[in-house]
C-alpha cells in the first residue's frame, strides 16, 4: 500500500513511520513543513491511504493555526477530491476540537472539512480527538507536560507545578499508533469519530511524583510498578530522555575475602534481583528462611548446593554448572549453603521473593556442612 503521512518529522510521525517500516510492506511518502507545494500535490495523488498528522498545536501568531490545521487540510482535500478515489484518510485531531480557542475551533474547523469530503467523494475519514499523547522523540515545552518534566527530571532540573490537582488526561503514543494501524488494516472499518487508548486520568502532582520516582530507580536500586498500565509508559518515556552519556550507572558492590555481592534489581511487591561471586573453595550463604525463597542461576563455575531441613536434619546435595540453564530454588524451613566446588570464580544471578529488610531480614545464621 502506498501511504502518505503528513507532518511526518512530528512526535507522533517518527514513531508511526518507524511502525510501518517495520512491516516492510509499505511504500511510505512523507510531507514535512518544507515539502514543495508540487511534491505535495503528487504525494497525495497517488496515494492509497493518507495518515494526516500535520499541524500547528502552538504559535506565536494565531494565524499559524488556521494556516497548518486547517488551511492545509483544505488543500489536501481538494488534491485528493481531484483524483476520483475514496482515498482513506485517518486524521490526528485533538481533544481541544470542542474548546472554544483559537486551536481548538481550527482543528475542528478541520474536522468538518475532511466529514465533508467523505460525504462528498465517499473516502473513508476516520478522525481521532487525541489528548495529551506522550511517549519517546516528544518534544518538551512543546508535546506535553510529560515530555517537559521527563526532560528536566531527567537533567536534574526543577520543574515548575502551579497547580498539583489540575486534571490531566494522558494516552500513550505506542496505543495511539496501533489504533491508526487497526484502522489502516481494516479498510472497511466504518469512517467517523474513534477512541485511541486507554486514556489514562492523572492529575500534574501524581505525573511529577511518578517520574521523580522512576529517576530516583538508580540510586535506591528500586524500580515502581512499570509492569504495566501508566505507570509502564511513563517510565519508557523517562528513560528516552536519558543522554547517552546517561545510559550506565554503577550500583554498590560488596566485597569480601568470599567474593562480592551485588544487589542490581529492588520491586515493590516482586522481591530483588542481586548477584554473588565466590572464589575457589568457598562456600557461601549457610542460613535458612522461615517464608523468604530464592532462586539460583549459575552462571559461570560449578557450585555444590547443600541443602538441610532445620527440623528432621534430612539432607540433600546437587551440583550445578554455568551454561546448564538450571534453577536451584531454597525451600522455607531448609538451611542452604553454596560451595565453590570448581576451579574459576563462582558467579550465581540470585532472585530472592522479597527485599532485604534489616528490621526484619528472615535469615537465620545455621551450619548446614558437617
Amino acid at each position: 500500500m502506498r501511504i502518505v503521512v503528513t507532518g511526518a518529522d512530528g512526535f507522533i510521525g517518527r514513531n508511526l513511520r518507524v511502525r510501518l517500516r517495520e512491516r516492510d510492506q509499505h511504500e511510505v511518502m512523507v510531507i514535512v513543513r518544507d515539502t514543495a507545494p508540487g511534491q505535495v500535490a503528487a504525494f497525495l495523488h497517488d496515494a492509497e491511504a493518507v495518515m494526516h498528522l500535520a499541524g500547528v498545536n502552538r504559535a506565536k501568531d494565531e494565524k499559524a493555526f488556521g494556516e497548518g490545521n486547517t488551511e492545509f487540510t483544505r488543500k489536501l482535500c481538494e488534491i485528493l477530491a481531484s483524483t476520483g478515489r475514496p482515498t482513506p484518510i485517518i486524521y490526528a485531531s485533538s481533544a481541544q476540537a470542542t474548546v472554544e480557542n483559537v486551536y481548538g475551533r481550527s482543528k475542528r474547523a478541520a474536522e468538518e472539512l475532511l466529514l465533508r469530503h467523505a460525504r462528498d467523494t465517499g473516502s473513508p475519514v476516520h478522525l481521532f480527538r487525541l489528548n495529551n499523547v506522550f511517549g519517546k522523540w516528544s518534544r518538551p515545552n512543546y508535546n506535553s507536560v510529560v515530555a517537559t518534566f521527563c526532560y528536566q527530571i531527567a537533567r536534574g532540573l526543577p520543574i515548575s507545578i502551579h497547580d498539583p490537582n489540575a486534571p490531566l488526561k494522558l494516552v500513550y503514543v505506542d496505543d495511539v499508533v496501533d489504533a491508526f494501524l487497526r484502522v489502516l488494516g481494516t479498510p472497511l472499518v466504518a469512517g467517523g469519530h474513534h477512541e485511541a487508548g486507554p486514556i489514562y486520568d492523572t492529575t500534574v502532582g501524581e505525573l511529577a511524583s511518578a517520574l521523580y520516582s522512576c529517576a530516583a530507580s538508580r540510586s535506591a536500586i528500586a524500580v515502581p510498578r512499570v509492569g504495566a498500565g501508566l505507570m509502564r509508559a511513563l517510565y519508557a518515556t523517562y528513560v528516552s530522555f536519558l543522554e547517552p552519556d546517561s545510559f550506565a550507572y554503577d550500583i554498590p558492590c560488596h566485597s569480601d575475602k568470599r567474593g562480592a555481592f551485588v544487589e542490581m534489581l529492588k520491586t515493590p511487591d516482586c522481591g530483588q534481583i542481586s548477584y554473588f561471586t565466590a572464589y575457589p573453595g568457598i562456600t557461601r550463604g549457610e542460613h535458612y528462611h522461615h517464608t523468604k525463597t530464592e532462586k539460583f542461576l549459575v552462571v559461570r563455575g560449578a557450585a555444590r548446593f547443600t541443602f538441610r531441613n532445620v527440623d528432621t536434619g534430612q539432607r540433600h546435595c546437587l551440583e550445578v554448572r554455568g551454561g546448564e540453564a538450571r534453577i536451584v530454588e531454597s525451600v522455607p524451613g531448609w538451611a542452604h549453603a553454596v560451595s565453590n566446588i570448581g576451579e574459576e570464580e563462582l558467579i550465581v544471578l540470585l532472585w530472592a521473593s522479597e527485599t532485604f529488610d534489616r528490621a526484619r531480614p528472615d535469615t537465620v545464621a545455621v551450619k548446614v556442612l558437617p
